[in-house]
């Protein structure tokens, strides 16, 4: 922490220089502010805001400056590709289907995250045309998913029953499996790699080892998605993973609230990078090993909001913001039927609020180890664009229908089928759509479907407000 501190000091000092400025913009020039943002100075051009559906993000480097050269930025495999193919800047570090629709119009569809390995519906799909092209890469163009292949482990308790794949390919030696292409910043936050944790190492403790996860992922992504033919080196690696870990993003404008780091509030990637972390850290079970209890209040972004004057068209803006972060804090959520937590305790129903999951201080991800099943991939919310795998126990021969089994392909274990860890929730407005799949095209629509999968009785203007939050971090 105290290193982060320091480089962030320099960076401060050397590169936002008297770019950075807290103080309030006029009122009734909030479009001209929004527009300087896309022209604003930074002597590193790679460090300017992007524009999305709900204001601007952007991104610092505790280096100070985003170096091109490093080997993120390169083609090392054999299919066109690096890790900024599926890693945008400005779409969150990772990609939406607005940006990945602009490559398929500019390239014809030959952009190298057009690719048949993991681009495609699958593997084996018609790609001599662009008509084909667009049919094959439909899951891609749509909901910005990446197809990952993995087969049933050797040691599974289940088998695999059916197959009902309307793409034609899967099987029990190669599941299809649709998920969202992680983002590459804000890492050093992770308690997980990975949806499934597949690439989680972790130590003696049960606990992540961040730099030897992120550097076994950095090569395995290169092996298998850009089909290199030999291993990264160990300084390639080493590069690679510096890079990511000293990268934080978040939304720094919103269109209704203007600068998100004025009248007090501690939005933006600066105080993002100054965020105490440590796994464990306000854990809602005990596993803090500071031994601190668990506060639920745990986004604290925007309080300062909470008591601004009734009157001026931002200032309104900024108290639904704040309500927002009050509901996200306090709503209660009768947590129930959820593996991995309700199982786990043996109760059927635990009292909470969205932090008792999302409980990392203004991160929003699960500060340790906590794959869950919150229903995503039960057959109840299939939709005809995905797979559908039937599963057999092999000792009570109960079946489960599953678009997705998650972290039982890694485990081969029953009651992991359907778990996947929850994403760190900063810079949200950036790289729509939500959850692993991709289900959820906007913030409201994954608020309707806490709502409604818990039950929550959320009035419409507690809604408003809680998506008014989630766009602004």
């Amino acid at each position: 922490m105290k290193n982060r501190w320091l480089l962030l000091g320099l960076f401060t000092t050397l590169v936002l220089g008297g770019c950075s400025n807290t103080s309030e913009p006029n009122p009734t020039d909030i479009n001209a502010e929004s527009a300087s943002l896309s022209t604003q100075a930074f002597p590193d051009p790679n460090l300017r805001a992007f524009l999305n559906a709900s204001g601007w993000s952007r991104t610092v480097s505790l280096e100070g400056h985003i170096d091109t050269g490093n080997p993120f930025f390169q083609s090392i495999g054999s299919n066109g590709r690096s890790c900024l193919t599926c890693h945008q800047p400005g779409e969150g570090w990772t990609v939406t289907p607005a940006g990945v629709q602009r490559r398929f119009l500019f390239s014809l569809g030959t952009d190298p995250i057009f690719r048949l390995v993991d681009g495609a519906n699958s593997p084996s799909a018609d790609v001599s045309s662009l008509h084909a092209r667009r049919k094959a890469y439909s899951m891609l163009l749509e909901k910005g998913l990446i197809r990952v292949g993995l087969p049933i482990p050797a040691n599974a308790e289940f088998t695999l029953e059916a197959v009902d794949d309307p793409y034609g390919f899967a099987s029990a030696q190669e599941l299809s499996l649709f998920r969202r292409p992680m983002p590459t910043t804000n890492l050093s936050f992770l308690s997980a790699a990975m949806w499934d944790g597949r690439e989680s190492i972790v130590d003696a403790a049960k606990h992540i080892d961040l730099n030897a996860s992120l550097l076994h992922q950095s090569n395995s992504a290169t092996r298998t998605h850009a089909q290199s033919a030999r291993d990264l080196t160990d300084n390639e690696r080493q590069s690679i993973v510096n890079f990511e870990t000293k990268l934080f993003s978040t939304q720094v404008f919103d269109f209704e609230a203007g600068r998100l780091n004025v009248k007090g509030a501690t939005g933006g990637p600066e105080a993002l990078a100054l965020q105490e972390f440590f796994i464990g850290i306000n854990d809602p079970l005990g596993l803090n090993p500071s031994g601190k209890a668990f506060d639920p209040s745990a986004m604290t972004l925007y309080t300062p909001w909470q008591n601004l004057a009734a009157e001026g068209e931002l200032n309104g803006a900024r108290r639904a913001v704040a309500r927002g972060q009050q509901i996200f804090n306090t709503k209660p959520i009768n947590i129930v039927g959820v593996n991995g937590l309700n199982d786990n305790l043996g109760v059927p129903s635990i009292p909470g609020t969205c932090t008792t999951c999302h409980d990392s201080p203004n991160i929003g991800n699960h500060s340790v180890i906590a794959p869950l099943n919150i229903g995503l991939t039960d057959l109840s919310r299939r939709t005809p664009d995905l797979p559908l795998y039937t599963l057999k126990n092999k000792l009570s021969l109960e079946t489960r229908q599953t678009t997705d089994p998650g972290r039982a392909l890694i485990t081969g274990k029953w009651a992991d089928i359907g778990k996947f860890k929850g994403p760190i929730l900063r810079n949200l407005a950036a790289r729509a759509p939500y959850f692993h799949n991709g289900s959820a095209a906007t913030l409201r629509d994954a608020v309707n479907f806490y709502n409604q999968r818990f039950l929550i009785g959320l009035s419409e203007p507690e809604m408003q407000d809680l998506v008014a939050f989630l766009k602004t971090i």
